[in-house]
This record gives C-alpha cells, structure tokens and sequence, in this order.
C-alpha cells in the first residue's frame, strides 16, 4: 500500500491533469479515482470534499508556476530580463500542446462564485504573482505602479492565448511590457 504522501500526490497529479483538461465540474470524484488509482475511500480519507481536493491542485499548481517563473528567469541578469522572462515562460507554455489557459482563471470562472475556498486560493496566487512582479519592478528601479499593468499583461495574455488557441498575445504583452519599461526606466543601452 503507498504511504499517505505518495497518496496525496497521486490524486492531486491526476485531479490536476484532469480538471485543467476537462473542466473541474465535468470530473466527478470517480474519474479521478480512476486515473489516480487510489479508491474513493482513500481519496476522501486524504480530502474531506472535492473542493478540498480543488484547492489542493490549486496549490500544486502554484507550485508549478512558481518553478517555471523562476526556471525561465535563470538565465537573467538584470530586473529588466527577469520581467521580460516572465512573457518568454508565458509563449513556450502557451505552446504546449494541452494549454487550456490559466487554471486559475478557468476555476475562478466556474467556481469562484460558489466556492469561497476556491475563490481564496485563486486571488492568493494571483496576489502572490502580483508580489514577485512588484519585487521585479522595485529591483528594476520602476514606479511601483508599473507591476499591476505588467502583471495584468501576463494574465491577460494567458487568457487571450487560450481564447485565440494561438501563441501570439505572449509576444504582443512583452512587446507592450518592454515598451511601458521604457517609458518608466528609459529604454534599453
């Protein structure tokens, strides 16, 4: 038998790829059972309800955020470039092949009306991407007003791929975010 973690994760992974490709409401807890292959008792032994099992995805898919957020701004040097990178993590995930726009919004949407933990989770991760922008935006030496329009960039962008199916808002939002770090810092020597 795999241990209470192990358990955890499996049907947090499985409930993630699930509600993210299917809609959270379309899933009922027998699918999820399914391709977690851990039975109904034990799931809900490890979540008192699905929405506790939603708002444990949520994390899990904060956690992957954060990682790609800072995966993809390695490479970079300066504030500026660590910005910018955020729109580069934005394209190659609007890439993939099963981006569905942000999971954030899409379980906001369905349930954040109805949910109050839902609701909760998706404003802290919003609030906590928010907080990096800002950092990002102190370190670059911008106004501090300039992190809400580059942050609203990113998620409309997020939204804006997933609608048109194509790639190209990311480049569109790094365009119009280098150009309002211009305006706030001078451009680019």
């Amino acid at each position: 038998m795999i241990d209470e973690k192990t358990a955890r994760e499996d049907v947090v992974r499985a409930a993630d790829e699930l509600f993210y490709a299917r809609g959270v409401q379309a899933v009922g807890m027998d699918a999820v059972r399914t391709a977690a292959g851990v039975s109904l008792k034990r799931i809900y032994s490890l979540f008192a309800s699905k929405d506790e099992l939603i708002v444990a995805v949520l994390r899990h898919r904060t956690q992957v955020w954060d990682s790609g957020l800072a995966t993809a701004s390695e490479p970079a040097t300066t504030a500026r470039e660590r910005i910018l990178a955020i729109f580069d993590f934005l394209d190659a995930w609007f890439r993939e092949p099963d981006f569905r726009g942000c999971a954030f919004i899409n379980t906001h949407g369905e349930l954040g009306a109805s949910s109050t933990a839902v609701a909760d989770a998706v404003r802290e991760q919003k609030r906590t991407f928010g907080e990096y922008v800002a950092r990002l935006v102190a370190d670059a030496g911008a106004p501090a007003a300039l992190a809400p329009q580059l942050a609203i960039l990113a998620e409309g962008a997020q939204t804006t791929a997933a609608i048109a199916g194509t790639p190209e808002a990311a480049h569109h939002a790094r365009a119009a975010a280098e150009t309002l770090l211009d305006a706030a810092t001078g451009p680019r020597r």
